[in-house]
C-alpha cells in the first residue's frame, strides 16, 4: 500500500490514472447499455448484439498497424486527448443514429468510435512510461490491473443499470461525460516534451504510407531482436487463448455437464467468482511484486492457473467447479502485473509505442483462432472437458518454458542494460 501511495504522489500519474479510468468506463457502460437495448427491441434478432460486441473488436484488426506509429511519432498527449474528444461527439453521433433506426448506420459510428479509443491506450501507456521511476512500473501496472478487474467485476453490471436506470440515450450520455472528463484530465497533465515526443516533432501529413509501414516493420524487428522481449509476448499470445476459451468455456461446462437446466443463473455467479478472483490475485500480486523477481511471478501465475483450469474439467458440482475457478482466477493477475511491470524497463521509450501496437493484435489473432477451433471442434470432436485442458495445458506449457527461458533471458537483458549504462557514463 505504500507503493501505491508513493506513485499516487505523482500529480501526472494520478491524471493519466483517472482520464485511463474514465475513458475505459466510457467504452464499457454505453456498449453493454446499447447491447441489451437491442436484445430489448430486436429479440428475435440475437445477431445484432453479436455484432454490436463485434464492432468493438475488430477495428483492433483495422488499425493496429497505425496505433503504434502514431504513438511513437506524433505528440502523445494530444492523441489520448483527441481520441477523448472524439469518442465523446461520436457517442453524441450514436445517440443520433438510434434514433433514426438504421442499423447499418449505428454499427458504422460504433465501429469508427471503437477504433478511435485504440489509439488511446499506446499513447496513455508510453507516457507513464515517461513520468514514473523505473521502480514505479510494476506499481502502475497492479493499479492498472486492479482498475482492469473491477470493470470485469461490475462493467457489466454497472452498465446494465445505468441501461435500467435511464434507458439507452441516458447511459450514452454517461459515456460523452466521461470521455470529456477523461478529455480534461489529460489536458491538466503537465508532460515533458521529450516524452510526449519521443523521435522529435512530426506532422500527420509526415506519416506517409511508407513511414507507417517502415515503422510498423522497425516495431516487428525490434521485437524479434530483443530475446526476453520477444519471449514475453508469447504470454500475450497465450492471454488470446485464454480469453477467446474463457469467453464459452464456463458456461459450457455449466450447460453441457454440471447445471443444464440453470446455467443462465449460474454463468452469472461464475463471472462474479472470477471477477472476485482476478481483484484479489490483482491485490496479492501488487504486494507479491516488492519480494519475489518478476520472471518468478510470471511463471508462478501461469502455473497455478493452468493446473486448476485444468482441475476444474473434472469437477462434478458446480460449487466446487466455482473453487477452482476462483483459485485459476487468482493466478493471472500474477502474469499480467508482472508483465506489465516488466515491460516499460526494459523497452525503449522511443519504442513503447510501435511495441505496444503489436500486442492487442497478437491477443487478437490467437483469441480469433481459439474461438475458431472451438466453433469447428466442439461438441463433434472435443469433449467440454477437453476445453479446459487445451487452455489449462497451454498456460502449463507456456509456464514450463518460461521457467527454462526467463532466467537465462533476464540475466542477459540486464547485462546489457549494465553495459549501456557504462558506456554512456563511464560507472556502473
Amino acid at each position: 500500500m505504500k507503493k501505491f501511495k508513493e506513485v499516487f504522489q505523482n500529480p501526472n500519474f494520478r491524471r493519466l490514472f483517472f482520464a485511463n479510468f474514465t475513458s475505459q468506463m466510457g467504452s464499457v457502460i454505453g456498449l453493454t447499455a446499447f447491447m441489451f437495448y437491442l436484445l430489448d427491441r430486436f429479440s428475435d434478432q440475437p445477431a445484432y448484439a453479436t455484432i454490436t460486441e463485434l464492432m468493438y473488436s475488430v477495428p483492433t484488426l483495422a488499425v493496429f498497424f497505425l496505433v503504434g506509429v502514431f504513438a511513437d511519432r506524433m505528440d502523445r498527449q494530444k492523441i489520448a486527448y483527441y481520441c477523448d474528444w472524439l469518442s465523446a461527439i461520436l457517442s453524441l453521433m450514436l445517440i443520433g443514429t438510434i434514433i433514426l433506426g438504421w442499423m447499418p448506420l449505428i454499427f458504422a459510428v460504433l465501429f469508427l468510435r471503437s477504433a478511435i479509443q485504440k489509439f488511446f491506450f499506446p499513447a496513455e501507456h508510453a507516457m507513464v512510461q515517461g513520468i514514473l521511476k523505473k521502480e514505479d512500473y510494476t506499481t502502475a501496472a497492479g493499479l492498472n490491473q486492479l482498475v482492469m478487474s473491477l470493470f470485469m467485476l461490475f462493467g457489466n453490471g454497472l452498465g446494465i443499470f445505468v441501461y435500467w436506470t435511464v434507458g439507452v440515450y441516458g447511459a450514452i450520455t454517461v459515456d460523452v461525460i466521461t470521455f470529456i472528463i477523461s478529455a480534461l484530465l489529460i489536458k491538466s497533465a503537465v508532460i515533458n516534451e521529450e516524452v510526449r515526443l519521443p523521435n522529435g516533432k512530426h506532422k500527420l501529413t509526415d506519416l506517409k504510407v511508407k513511414l507507417v509501414l517502415s515503422d510498423f516493420k522497425l516495431g516487428m524487428k525490434y521485437i524479434f531482436e530483443h530475446k526476453l522481449l520477444r519471449t514475453l509476448l508469447v504470454g500475450f499470445i497465450v492471454f488470446g487463448v485464454v480469453n477467446g476459451g474463457f469467453t464459452v468455456m464456463p458456461i459450457f461446462m455449466l450447460k453441457y455437464k454440471l447445471a443444464p437446466d440453470s446455467y443462465e443463473e449460474m454463468s452469472v455467479l461464475v463471472g462474479v467468482v472470477f471477477g472476485v478472483g482476478v481483484l484479489l490475485g490483482s491485490f496479492f500480486a501488487s504486494l507479491l511484486s516488492q519480494k519475489v523477481k518478476l520472471y518468478q511471478m510470471v511463471i508462478m501465475g501461469l502455473l497455478i492457473s493452468g493446473s486448476f483450469i485444468v482441475l476444474a474439467s473434472f469437477a462434478n458440482h458446480t460449487y466446487l467447479f466455482m473453487a477452482f475457478t476462483f483459485i485459476s482466477a487468482l493466478g493471472l493477475p500474477l502474469v499480467n502485473i508482472a508483465i506489465g511491470g516488466w515491460m516499460p524497463s526494459i523497452i525503449d521509450p522511443k519504442m513503447m509505442g510501435r511495441v505496444q501496437g503489436w500486442i492487442s493484435p497478437l491477443m487478437m489473432f490467437s483469441q480469433s483462432l481459439t474461438l475458431g477451433f472451438i466453433a469447428y471442434s466442439f461438441p463433434a470432436i472435443l469433449k467440454v472437458e477437453m476445453l479446459f485442458w487445451l487452455v489449462g495445458g497451454c498456460l502449463m506449457l507456456v509456464g514450463i518454458f518460461y521457467l527454462f527461458t526467463l532466467p537465462k533471458f533476464t540475466k542477459i537483458s540486464n547485462n546489457e542494460t549494465q553495459s549501456t549504462t557504462v558506456r554512456q557514463t563511464g560507472t556502473v
